[in-house]
């Protein structure tokens, strides 16, 4: 309520910041996957490299750190058959460049709150 008040808003605080969008194709989760962890780069001043963004998983996936909060998903393992093979293949992937229609399509699907990947 103060914060409402204070800001001249109404509603819940986190009202519009949570989206949900189901991926229905798992070869698009991986690209959903880069996209979510580029998000802080692209923030402009957030951090200037994936790994250093505290909150992400891109740190347990590419580097292999310790996170009791991931689960690897099946489509990940399959990148490779040790750890080191899947951090590497993981890392690859943020190597080329997410194409901008892709980023519209997502983008898009989250605000229709659609399906991604379809």
């Amino acid at each position: 309520m103060i914060v409402n008040h204070t800001y001249q808003r109404t509603g819940t605080l986190w009202e519009g910041r949570y989206k949900a969008t189901l991926i229905d194709s798992e070869r698009y989760l991986l690209t959903c996957y880069r996209y979510i962890e580029l998000n802080p780069v692209r923030a402009e001043g957030m951090v200037d490299h994936l790994s250093k963004y505290p909150w992400s998983s891109y740190r347990y996936n590419a580097i292999g750190e310790p996170n009791p909060l991931v689960s690897p998903h099946p489509e990940y393992l399959t990148l490779g058959k040790t750890p080191e093979e899947r951090q590497g293949a993981y890392r690859a992937l943020f190597k080329a460049r997410i194409a901008e229609k892709t980023l519209v399509e997502i983008r898009e699907s989250i605000n229709k709150r659609l399906g991604v990947g379809k």
